[in-house]
């Protein structure tokens, strides 16, 4: 294929969009006036589709330490930890994350999509058998493909469908790695965590968790799924993004194995990736530390999550599943998605357009993400300009809770 060709792909994306009148490329955010609302077309707007979970973007305490970083050590790092060093606060933040986590080992990359890029990249060689759940991140894809590993996907939060998968794996079932997610971003459905685990320590085999979209929201403490599943003890990797609850740029990655600290020698995107900047590192510090110590925001955060999913069933949206930080409706076509989107837009509400590839099977959903920032009169607005724009729905949309 000729790269004319390759574009011509690309252009017909842009087109199809175009057709439809609903390109989120173009929505540029003019001038923020809070964490939860942006002037968009010279009209405030709430957001509700940003991952801000907890709110923290303008945290003063978290932009303070985020300016005296800057001051301090500079706008930038200039290079990566293995060819300028590290920084002392890029060591503080991984052992804050390994005490936090009460594990031996952790790292942090310049971004989230380079943690499990740079994890799998390391961890795994050609040949290596890879079982990963369908509705995986496509960042889990890309470092499993670059690997060189075998990989298959067993259907979505099935366990008894990995069972089968590493079955067929025969011996090589023992020493595989199965990958799940806690949260996952696009039908804001939670993985049997509990029930995956016993499954691949079942057959010996190494247990991944990503919990970009459920570190600081789930658990007593704020670790995640794997914590309120009450596997912390069992999971070997656990990755996470500080794009969502730390309210930063970057991410991280803990286990329970020592060994992990080796993989700084064989990871490409940690050896070749210029570290994260002073003040990406002081704000996600910071917000960790919010997470330990202002259980409140979780609360927030859920009674937003909550608030807005009894609204939304109350209107007779079909929503993919049971309340949770990211609630997605399910709407009929893509063509309805895109007029709704507008229309919610023209509202003043600003959610995710979810269309294929990026939306799993083929759906098309409106995706709300919560935020402890929101004030239940915005719930309360959002919820309104879902029941002005359903009136125009080209299909009926039946009342289910996923």
């Amino acid at each position: 294929m000729s790269i004319s060709d390759r574009f011509a792909e690309l252009a017909h994306i842009r087109d199809s969009l175009g057709s439809l009148a609903a390109d989120p490329s173009r929505v540029v955010m003019e001038r923020f006036l809070s964490p939860t609302e942006a002037v968009i077309g010279n009209r405030p707007t709430i957001l509700v589709g940003t991952n801000n979970y907890l709110g923290l973007t303008f945290d003063p305490g978290i932009l303070n330490a985020a300016c005296d970083a800057m001051h301090a050590e500079g706008s930038g790092t200039t290079g990566s930890r293995m060819a300028n060093g590290s920084f002392s606060s890029h060591a503080a933040l991984e052992a804050e994350f390994a005490e936090f986590y009460g594990v031996p080992s952790a790292m942090i990359f310049s971004t989230g999509y380079q943690t499990n890029l740079g994890l799998l990249m390391g961890l795994l060689k050609p040949g290596d058998k890879v079982v990963l759940d369908a509705h995986s991140h496509a960042c889990i894809y890309d470092g499993c493909r670059i690997s060189g590993a075998d990989f298959f996907a067993f259907q979505h939060n099935d366990p008894e469908d990995l069972r089968k998968r590493l079955r067929r794996l025969g011996p090589d079932a023992k020493g595989a790695l199965v990958i799940a997610e806690g949260l996952y971003s696009m039908w804001g459905d939670t993985a049997p965590l509990s029930d995956l685990c016993a499954v691949a320590k079942e057959f010996g085999a190494w247990l991944m968790v990503d919990e970009a979209h459920s570190f600081g929201v789930y658990g007593e403490k704020g670790l995640g799924l794997c914590e309120e599943a009450g596997i912390l003890d069992q999971v070997d990797f656990i990755t996470g993004t500080f794009s969502k609850s730390l309210a930063s740029m970057g991410g991280f990655c803990v286990s329970r194995h020592p060994e992990m600290k080796l993989l700084r020698y064989g990871s490409r995107p940690y050896i070749f990736t210029a570290s994260s900047s002073p003040a990406s590192i002081a704000a996600a510090h910071a917000a960790l530390r919010a997470i330990r110590s202002r259980p409140e925001l979780k609360v927030r955060l859920w009674a937003n999550a909550e608030r807005l999913h009894r609204g939304l069933t109350g209107l007779g949206y079909r929503l993919a599943s049971p309340p949770s930080p990211v609630i997605a409706v399910q709407v009929p076509s893509h063509e309805e998605a895109a007029r709704m989107w507008n229309a919610l837009l023209d509202e003043g509400v600003y959610v995710n357009l979810v269309v294929p590839p990026a939306a799993p099977e083929g759906a098309s959903l409106l995706r709300c993400s919560l935020s402890a920032g929101h004030s239940f009169a915005q719930i309360d607005s959002i919820v309104a300009a879902f029941n002005t724009v359903r009136d125009g729905a080209a299909v009926p949309l039946s009342q289910s809770a996923g």
